[in-house]
């Protein structure tokens, strides 16, 4: 069983590098890469199906909404499909499909409709490559590539209540931390990955206090 778990893994990861071939950087193939290795560390102290878990984390971003034109369902349909081709079994095509579509921030605006110890592994593992330094990175590469104002102080971040409002929002970059970002620390669902999360947001913290500071003319 382990054989066919590596070979049914190693096509995955094929297929997904070449269907992100050229995508933003910031959810590019090295993005499910860290993705998938923030997977396997948290399985090192959390329970879950190994290959659940990792399919979930490989395919979850295999077609971005925000890169199509809001649609949810392109990317579980996107995954479901390709894990039939690899013969792999009804039910746990169901539970990658299912942790795939559910697992983005915006579903995190209504109340949830699934939940299983891989989903909440999964949704960890991507939750801290948005966080830290690499998640500055990303935030700005993505808001370079939306062609989006680095900060503006005469915009207010504004409060988001909806999927909708989230999706739509196109505000300054600085704006993201407060609306996304800083909120992530406490919507982990492990333990292990809360822990990761603490540096990683307390390194945002003093990015954002040494932007201000540089923006005021102060440092």
């Amino acid at each position: 069983m382990q054989g066919r778990d590596s070979l049914i893994l190693e096509k995955t990861i094929d297929y997904v590098k070449q269907e992100l071939h050229g995508i933003e950087s910031g959810h590019d193939w090295f993005h499910i890469q860290r993705v998938l290795t923030n997977t396997n560390m948290l399985l090192e102290f959390e329970k879950g199906d190994p290959l659940v878990c990792q399919l979930a984390a490989l395919l979850h971003d295999i077609a971005d909404s925000k890169f199509h034109s809001g649609n949810e369902e392109i990317g579980p349909l996107k995954a479901k499909a390709f894990l039939e081709s690899m013969n792999i079994n009804a039910e746990s095509i169901e539970h990658v499909t299912s942790i795939i579509r559910n697992m983005s921030f915006s579903s995190s605006f209504s109340m949830p409709t699934f939940d299983s110890p891989e989903y909440r592994i999964v949704q960890d593992a991507d939750r801290l490559d948005a966080i830290g330094a690499i998640g500055i990175a990303r935030a700005f590469n993505y808001g370079g590539y939306k062609n989006r104002e680095i900060y503006n102080p005469e915009i207010q971040v504004q409060e988001i209540n909806t999927s909708e409002d989230y999706k739509s929002n196109a505000d300054p970059t600085i704006n993201h931390f407060y609306v996304k970002l800083l909120k992530l620390k406490d919507k982990m669902n492990t333990k292990t990955a809360r822990s990761i999360a603490e540096k990683r947001h307390a390194f945002m913290q003093a990015f954002l206090d040494q932007f201000y500071q540089e923006w005021s003319g102060k440092a």
